[in-house]
């Protein structure tokens, strides 16, 4: 029997794998066929133009709510219809989003050897890896992560964090406070769009000491893109998931009306999406 602390088989990194040259994925990471990427825009043209709502939060901040009726009547119906919507004028600078885009960017792109120092275990997953789970011989996705907690500040460890390339731990915490204040915003807005209190949700997930978490998925070229998917499909576990895309990275979709749309992210946009507690 495996502990909690192991891996039940070796672990592969998908980036060495796709960096190998090979020309077929091995069978580990071949999806069932229905679990297999939806190609809508050739199976349904109508899906080309579809997209989930985009919000524009100005008036949105810290010390207030001034958003117009009509965005709050957006963002609920959005909720009630999709799960996910994107933000823009979020408040979160755009040349700061890019600057952490490009920190994980650089760290995928480190020698493997200086990567592998910050390997993670089934025991919390946080540092760098490629699966979840410890079943022997599941079907796994075609990537690598990393995963670290940012609060409560009991389980924030900043050796789990990577310090190369430099500056990436200051990113890593500036772009936490950032997420933690919008993603405050937006619970006071969900709040009242339910006809709470505005302080209602974010009570309801422990005030101040509520739980976050850092997520970041890298997606290497793959050389059968039609059997394999980077992430399988799932719903988010907790109440609220702020993303940010990398726009070389196409595919992220959502599932409505027994459809896949495909996503097309807005410049310097957060796509939120409702998670399945507060669901």
């Amino acid at each position: 029997m495996n502990k909690l602390h192991d891996w039940p088989e070796p672990v592969i990194r998908v980036q060495s794998l796709s960096e190998s040259g090979l020309k077929s994925i091995p069978e580990r990471y071949i999806k069932p066929a229905t679990d297999r990427p939806s190609l809508n825009v050739e199976e349904d043209p109508s899906n080309m133009d579809v997209n989930i709502p985009i919000i524009d939060l100005k008036g949105l901040s810290e010390d207030g709510n001034n958003l117009p009726q009509s965005t709050m009547d957006q963002i609920s119906l959005a909720c009630r219809e999709w799960g996910f919507f994107q933000v823009v004028n979020h408040g979160v600078c755009p040349g700061f989003m890019d600057q952490v885009r490009e920190t994980w960017r650089s760290f995928f792109h480190l020698p493997m050897e200086m990567k592998q120092a910050y390997a993670n275990s089934p025991k919390t997953y946080e540092g760098y890896g490629s699966r979840l789970g410890i079943e022997k011989g599941a079907i796994l996705d075609w990537s690598d992560y990393y995963y670290l907690h940012y609060l409560p500040l009991t389980l924030k460890d900043y050796n789990k964090w990577p310090a190369p390339p430099d500056s990436c731990r200051e990113v890593i915490d500036e772009y936490g406070k950032e997420l933690v204040k919008l993603g405050g915003r937006i619970m006071k807005v969900l709040s009242i769009s339910l006809g709470l209190k505005e302080d209602r949700l974010q009570n309801a997930f422990g005030g101040d000491n509520f739980g976050a978490c850092l997520r970041v998925n890298f997606y290497p070229k793959c050389p059968q893109p039609e059997l394999a998917l980077g992430l399988s499909s799932h719903s988010d576990p907790g109440g609220l998931t702020l993303l940010l895309t990398d726009h070389q990275v196409p595919g992220l979709q959502v599932r409505k009306d027994d459809k896949w749309i495909t996503v097309k992210p807005a410049p310097h946009a957060f796509i939120v999406n409702i998670g399945d507690q507060i669901q």
